[in-house]
């Protein structure tokens, strides 16, 4: 009995010393798991897909065990039928909870991206985003332990300290649009995108493209209208956003409680806000001299602009973001300019090119210097957007 006590005992230590590996049979990241580690017994972080237990503990197959091993010491008459009670004595309440676990566990996740279902069956745990504000969504609902990475944010737009604290763990894997390849070489498992952040219609990177490879993409609501039919933009769909990401992983509560949060703040800054009877005319410059390419119906700042109280001049452009004529800006003669500032071209570079052309000499928004700027990160679907509405509502109004 002695000896068998010390097998029983080194058989308890080396489940618990591997536990943090336990149902990793993807062989690829276990070799990542355990990269430069000489010993990876008792790893501090649970690397399990499907169950997690403090370091150190045993897992469910030695508590077993350790019923076998009790009902062996009291004897070896009716072996069979003693185990059985001493497991329902043991463990009656926890195997109705594990089966309860269990069965929420392997409930799949479905939600809504633009006109496609997509189902989930776990929670992503290498997760790439595209675009500085589509990673700010991933950042404040803190899901960077679930990242290994993101794009398509140095190759146009600079990062403030905010975002550059929020990043520094993890790798920027393209500077612009990622190729498929970069995508399956991190050996992604999802990828939060949109259409034409990120994603081209035709593109080699597409939901259908990157399904083969395993990974889930979720589409940004706002780029929606690109391949839909959908609503005029509004700050909900940045709130879809947030609560699908809280779904797809499991943190649906906080996702909630920003929503929740957001929704109080804009609307106690709409209560106390002051305007004119009519609404401003705004006109958004993003970017282009030749043609300016501006926000449509579909664009947040359109959202922005009316949360704010002013009213898009290209709010029939029946487009997400494009390119327009200078005669129909003219023409509709915006009362202030919304200024997108990202790129190689500054928010000053492109007021100063409005207030110098003479074709521009008799909008009001140029007579009376009237422009104001938006950060990209501000301009687009994320977390800044209430303080954008903020922002343009001191510039309209004063507030």
């Amino acid at each position: 009995m002695k000896n068998n006590l010390h097998v029983f005992l080194g058989a308890t230590v080396a489940d618990a010393a591997a536990r943090p590996l336990h149902w990793v049979y993807n062989q690829k990241k276990l070799l990542e798991y355990i990269k430069k580690k000489k010993d990876f017994t008792f790893l501090r972080k649970n690397k399990s897909p499907f169950y997690n237990i403090k370091t150190g503990k045993v897992s469910g197959y030695n508590d077993i065990g350790q019923v076998m091993f009790k009902t062996l010491v009291e004897g070896h008459e009716n072996i069979e039928t003693r185990f059985k009670k001493n497991i329902m004595k043991n463990f009656l309440v926890t195997i109705i909870l594990i089966t309860f676990s269990i069965s929420i566990a392997k409930a799949d996740i479905s939600v809504q991206s633009c006109d496609r279902s997509v189902t989930f069956d776990k929670v992503p745990e290498r997760a790439i985003s595209n675009d500085v504000n589509l990673t700010e969504m991933m950042l404040v609902l803190g899901l960077a332990d679930h990242m290994v990475g993101y794009t398509g944010i140095s190759g146009w737009k600079t990062l403030d300290e905010e975002m550059r604290a929020g990043v520094e763990q993890l790798p920027e894997l393209s500077a612009k649009y990622p190729t498929k390849e970069v995508l399956v070489g991190a050996d992604a498992d999802f990828f939060f995108a949109g259409w034409n952040y990120g994603m081209k219609i035709g593109g080699e990177v597409t939901p259908e493209t990157l399904a083969p490879f395993g990974i889930n993409v979720y589409e940004l609501t706002e780029s929606c209208a690109h391949v839909m039919k959908k609503g005029k933009a509004s700050i909900a769909d940045m709130y879809t956003d947030l609560l699908n990401l809280g779904r797809i992983f499991a943190v649906e509560q906080r996702a909630e409680a920003l929503v929740e949060g957001y929704k109080a703040e804009l609307e106690n800054f709409k209560a106390g806000l002051e305007t004119s009877e009519e609404d401003l005319r705004v006109f958004v410059y993003d970017s282009g001299e030749d043609s300016p390419f501006t926000a449509g119906r579909y664009a947040m700042p359109t959202a922005l602009i009316e949360a704010a109280g002013g009213y898009n001049i290209m709010d029939d452009f029946e487009k997400s973001w494009g390119t327009v004529t200078w005669e129909e800006v003219v023409e509709r003669d915006p009362q202030v300019v919304v200024i997108v500032n990202y790129g190689n071209v500054t928010a000053e570079q492109k007021r100063e090119f409005m207030m110098s052309n003479p074709a521009f000499a008799n909008l009001a928004a140029v007579k009376n210097d009237r422009f104001v700027t938006l950060q990209y990160v501000e301009a687009t679907p994320g977390p800044r957007n209430i303080q954008a509405v903020k922002n343009l509502a001191a510039a309209f109004w004063g507030n």
